[in-house]
């Protein structure tokens, strides 16, 4: 059966790479996977301290089924997948794969290493100053995951089953199949989801005097299915490296909220509210990139990086009274075309002792183009109303050119450069207006590595933040029955940074990090009043922040806790910025929502994530816990403070490689069935200037989740 599989996919899957098979690709017979290190220019010293080496040995203890099951076990290193960055260099995330980070932005990193089987990987290194012709850009450090030259043909297949408590079950199935076909080395893949998740809760609002005044009760329920199909490939095209990465995506959701509202005051008569959504979400991305050894000190680089969002969303609100009757409908119907085309050049040249020197120009155009009609019916039939900003089009050209160079001396290494950015958006439509923006990008991460295991970074640079274009388009937020107005005037933020870290290793596994920074923002992005009532995005002044981070991997030694480790990463901050409404200096903002997963993101106040993992090698099982927990994140709207915030989030899992050569691993989310709280206080006019008018205190739960997953190679 197995060996079928195989020739059944060796047959197939080579007909999709034709196009790459043209005349005289294979004039160079060399591995893909680790291309002839004599044909590589020369390169900076590789010491000891500039990178740790874990051979693929080192994970067996973990079970590892996949490259990203290695690379969330490397000690003290945390996996970025870069997402909407700017650009692509800001958007490429702290992996790289053969010493090429993948191009794309959708298809993200973690995404790709999940469709690599274990098998194929013949080690990691954790990078910390540049080696060879890798630029870390920016990060403290890079992981390069590097893959066997000699890896047979694998399929990876992966099942799973989460059960939410609350919401449903929600099956996935995905498939991927590595091989080589001539010398092209590639991986196609395929996955399937049915989600179900929902957020019911209960909500009472108050008066000013804090007296009860109703109850709202939410059923909110979503499903539908996701869709994935992914093409890798890479080949010598003559003296050409050659990659190409695409994705396909298909993403359906039905959303269904019911909220029955119970008046407190008597003689009032309930009341109720069905609020339907329907997405249509279609994405590709094609991503193509090369590279050329130019001369013996010179390497050359070239990107083509193109993605396209399709959405048809949909939304209407139905009141009922009492008896069931409708006494108003409204329908937002949308259409809206997102689309990046990136293209990207690099020279990496060698040619000087201890320095390693690249420039590269990136253009990238983006446009969003949106189409909307509302209507209201409260019984005399439906009648179109114009929402400012709900049918523009957005378009952005920006050039980015950057000279940089990475100095080594002795224990020293200094990665400086300069970059320099234009920018220009133009907007069509229900605003028209063209705007320029340029910025000078100056950087420069001084590192110390006195001897092995022990590393000191300062670094200092200026970052230009991506605008959000759904910020320039309007919408209504029917639940919060309010409008989300667009701003045509939005402008990128600016974050001049100032960071200083130090590391020390100990042994195989042990690891302490710690981090202190202070940034300074220009043209900050927060909720800026249009009216005493409504707000937008918007740039509202200055703004500062600062705060330590602790990143530590540890050891567990009781003797019954062999093999065990421990996995500690808390970040605490301030920042201050005047408020717009009040004229007094506030924190900023932070981001509202409840699923997303613990992330340490800018606005947090202070976010902890600590695990354990104890790995049984001779029962081949593994089991671990997990406990997180963040601040609340309060948003400053013109005539709103809506604040949210959760309980502690819980996890455990247990898992096994005991049985048929699978994992198999039972996980629990949310274990606790943790509260999410939202406190909303609404005032009469602006915010803290004007009376109360009421208070809404909402409750509910994501639900307890169970996963069972399934997965193995062959």
């Amino acid at each position: 059966m197995t060996s079928c599989l195989r020739q059944c996919a060796r047959v197939l899957i080579p007909a999709w790479l034709t196009g790459l098979s043209v005349a005289g690709f294979a004039q160079e017979s060399l591995p893909v996977s680790q291309p002839a290190n004599d044909s590589a220019p020369p390169a900076a010293e590789e010491r000891n301290d500039s990178l740790v080496n874990y051979p693929a040995e080192f994970f067996t203890r973990y079970q590892p089924k996949t490259a990203l099951d290695i690379v969330n076990r490397v000690p003290g290193f945390t996996l970025d997948d870069g997402g909407d960055k700017r650009g692509f260099g800001g958007a490429a995330g702290n992996v790289l794969i053969n010493d090429r980070r993948p191009s794309t932005k959708q298809d993200s990193p973690s995404a790709i290493l999940n469709r690599i089987s274990a098998e194929q990987v013949e080690r990691v290194e954790l990078i910390r100053v540049r080696v060879r012709d890798i630029d870390l850009q920016g990060y403290p450090e890079v992981i390069n995951v590097r893959l066997r030259a000699d890896a047979p043909a694998t399929i990876r297949w992966e099942v799973y089953f989460r059960y939410n408590f609350d919401q449903g079950l929600t099956p996935f199935a995905g498939i991927s199949f590595s091989d080589r076909w001539k010398d092209i080395e590639y991986n196609v893949g395929f996955d399937a989801r049915y989600s179900r998740f929902g957020d019911p809760g209960a909500i009472e609002t108050f008066d000013p005097d804090g007296v009860l005044t109703e109850v709202r009760v939410d059923e909110d329920h979503a499903e539908g299915p996701d869709f994935n199909g992914y093409l890798n490939a890479a080949t010598w095209l003559g003296r050409n490296f050659v990659r190409l990465n695409s994705r396909i995506n298909s993403e359906n959701r039905d959303i269904l909220l019911q909220s029955t509202t119970t008046p407190q005051v008597p003689g009032e008569l309930p009341s109720q509210e069905i609020i339907a959504t329907v997405r249509d979400n279609k994405r590709l991305e094609i991503g193509l990139d090369g590279e050329r050894i130019l001369s013996s000190d010179l390497l050359g680089k070239a990107i083509i990086l193109y993605s396209l969002l399709e959405q048809e969303p949909s939304s209407s609100q139905q009141d009922l009274d009492s008896d069931g009757q409708q006494t108003r409908f409204r329908l937002e119907d949308e259409s809206a075309t997102k689309s990046e085309l990136i293209t990207r050049f690099e020279l990496n040249w060698a040619g000087l002792d201890d320095h390693a020197i690249q420039v590269n120009l990136e253009r990238a155009f983006n446009v969003l183009d949106n189409e909307q009609v509302f209507t209201d019916d409260t019984g005399d039939g439906p009648v179109v109303i114009e929402i400012p900003g709900g049918n523009v089009r957005v378009e952005e050209e920006r050039w980015n050119f950057v000279a940089q160079d990475t100095w080594t001396l002795g224990d020293f290494s200094l990665d400086y450069g300069l970059g320099y950015e234009r920018s220009t958006i133009t907007q069509t439509g229900d605003a028209n207006q063209e705007r320029t923006f340029s910025f000078i990008k100056p950087r420069a991460i001084l590192t110390y590595s006195p001897r092995q295991g022990q590393q000191t970074r300062l670094r200092a640079e200026r970052e230009v933040s991506q605008l959000d274009f759904d910020d320039f388009v309007s919408a209504a937020v029917f639940e919060d029955d309010d409008i989300a107005l667009g701003n045509p005037d939005l402008r990128p933020d600016n974050t001049w940074i100032l960071e200083l870290s130090h590391e020390r290793r100990f042994g195989d596994v042990a690891v302490v990090k710690g981090t202190v920074f202070h940034n300074w923002v220009e043209d900050t992005l927060d909720f800026l009043p249009l009216t005493p009532t409504f707000e937008v995005n918007g740039n509202i002044g200055d703004a500062r922040r600062w705060g330590v981070i602790l990143e530590t991997t540890l050891p567990v030694f009781p003797a019954r806790l062999e093999n065990a480790r421990l996995d500690f990463k808390a970040r605490w901050q301030d920042s201050t910025v005047v408020d717009p409404v009040t004229g007094d200096d506030r924190v900023l903002s932070g981001e509202g929502g409840f699923r997303d997963d613990m992330a340490f993101l800018n606005e947090n106040r202070y976010a902890f994530d600590v695990k354990f993992r104890q790995d049984l090698e001779s029962q081949k099982v593994s089991w671990g816990l997990g406990l997180g927990w963040r601040a609340d994140r309060p948003l400053f709207k013109a005539d709103e403070l809506d604040v949210f915030d959760e309980d502690y989030q819980a996890t455990a899992f247990i898992q096994t490689t005991r049985w048929l050569g699978m994992r198999i691993s039972l996980e629990g989310e949310n274990m606790l069935d943790s509260v999410f709280y939202r406190d909303r206080t609404i005032f009469e006019g602006e915010r803290s200037l004007t009376p109360v008018k009421r208070r809404e205190i909402r409750e509910g739960t994501n639900g307890v989740r169970i996963w069972l997953r399934m997965s193995g190679t062959f």
